[in-house]
């Protein structure tokens, strides 16, 4: 069965970091991109970061660049997104997704992600 649980939101100040992690359980975890997805109050979810089965190829937004690292450690079945000089507008909840197994090409659309976590909370004080 396979599941994922998100870690590391909370409250934090505007120009503070924050790492969540994602926890995978399931067969293969290698074979699987990850994303981070986010999602604000009468927003859509939005992409924040991919990143590849081996971990050599990530993506992120344009919001993400800069400041968000996505990385992944397969021996803990793991990922990572480590959000430094964090804004208010990074308010959201936060959510990790999993992609179709060796996916060449990592996808920003929520509709290529069949399995979700049931996300963490960050919010950033002004």
């Amino acid at each position: 069965q396979v599941q994922l649980v998100e870690s590391g939101g909370g409250l934090v100040q505007a120009g503070g970091s924050l790492r969540l992690s994602c926890a995978f359980s399931g067969r293969d975890f290698r074979a699987y991109p990850i994303a981070w997805f986010r999602q604000a109050p009468g927003k859509e979810r939005e992409f924040v970061a991919a990143i590849s089965g081996s971990g050599g190829t990530t993506d992120s937004a344009d919001s993400a660049k800069g400041r968000f690292t996505i990385s992944r450690d397969n021996a803990k079945n793991t990922v990572y997104l480590q959000m430094n000089s964090l804004k208010p507008e990074d308010t959201a909840a936060h959510f990790c997704a999993r992609g179709r197994p060796w996916a060449p090409v990592l996808s920003a659309l929520p509709d290529d992600y069949a399995y979700w976590g049931q996300g963490t909370q960050v919010t950033v004080s002004a």
